[in-house]
């Protein structure tokens, strides 16, 4: 099995650099896919271009996809056969929505405000990318990233209609961080239930799992391929 690994938005590989090199000192080939994110011209599809170019040959892949992710992780599926499909606090997608009507279709506004107000934070207040994202990563980690400059992302995407349904055929997981604060846990567990049908697995720490905490993200993927080998 090959382990492609698919950043959200912003599409940078780097995202997963942590994990990747604790998969492979674990034995697995593994591959972490950039994608033409500050590109307005590339939707979806293009993204999904860039997963397969990453994966080279494509036979026994297993999709693993960071929020936006989820979408280009369906794209994929659509052209090559997958294995396993794990969504990482991602945006799961139905038959014919775009990635932007999703955040509406799922109640995450609205998710998102009352988890800040239970939580003590100003639902109001500007945008503020350390207290969405970077609240539980690293210090060092976050250095580094604010040193490689924001990635850019352009919006064509968020227009991409789902038309995709091969992937529904592969084998599916989903992990949820109990601490997210872009796509709150209980809004989460109810995506995961009604769009996949079952409980999601939860991991602690917010929305940049592979970042705060790669190890255990890692543990649950092996657990995952596991489960697949013995089917």
């Amino acid at each position: 099995m090959k382990i492609v690994l698919i950043p959200g938005a912003g599409g940078e590989a780097y995202y997963w650099h942590l994990v990747t090199p604790l998969l492979r000192t674990r034995g697995w080939d593994v591959v972490a896919s950039g994608l033409p994110a500050a590109d307005d011209s590339c939707g979806i599809e293009e993204y999904a271009d860039a997963v397969l170019e990453a994966a080279g040959e494509p036979t026994g892949l297993v999709l693993v996809a960071q929020s936006m992710g989820g979408f280009t992780a369906a794209a994929v599926a659509e052209r090559v056969p997958v294995d396993l499909i794990v969504f990482v606090n991602a945006m799961i997608p139905r038959d014919g929505e775009t990635a932007g009507e999703w955040w509406d279709a799922v109640g995450q506004p609205g998710a998102q405000r009352a988890a800040d107000e239970s939580e003590g934070r100003d639902p109001d207040a500007p945008f503020d990318v350390m207290a969405t994202f970077m609240h539980d990563v690293p210090a060092e980690v976050v250095e580094d990233m604010f040193s490689r400059g924001e990635p850019a992302q352009a919006s064509t995407p968020f227009a991409t209609p789902n038309t995709w349904s091969k992937w529904h055929a592969a084998e599916q997981r989903a992990i949820v961080a109990k601490g997210d604060r872009l796509f709150p846990l209980g809004m989460m567990r109810q995506v995961v239930r009604d769009r996949l049908g079952f409980a999601p697995d939860e991991i602690e720490g917010g929305h940049l799992s592979a970042l705060s905490h790669p190890v255990e993200l890692v543990t649950l993927l092996e657990r995952y391929m596991g489960d697949i080998a013995k089917a």
